[in-house]
């Protein structure tokens, strides 16, 4: 793999741990069943993460249309 592949694929993580990360963190079945499974400080850990899902989710979708309108 090359610098240019990875550059072009990076993104496209970024964004898939966005959508991942919003998609479960407000998604009312799957929170708590993260309440039920889960211990209590790596749940606030990754309620934490909240804003940095979103950020990813908003950044990452900028940044692989980017990569795709001038590839």
């Amino acid at each position: 793999m090359t610098y240019r592949e990875l550059d072009f694929i990076f993104p496209f993580i970024i964004f898939g741990y966005g959508i991942v990360m919003t998609f479960v963190l407000n998604t009312p079945k799957l929170l708590t069943l993260a309440e039920e499974r889960l211990a209590p400080e790596l749940l606030q850990r990754f309620k934490a993460r909240r804003v940095l899902g979103f950020v990813s989710l908003f950044v990452g979708g900028l940044w692989a249309l980017q990569n795709l309108w001038f590839s």
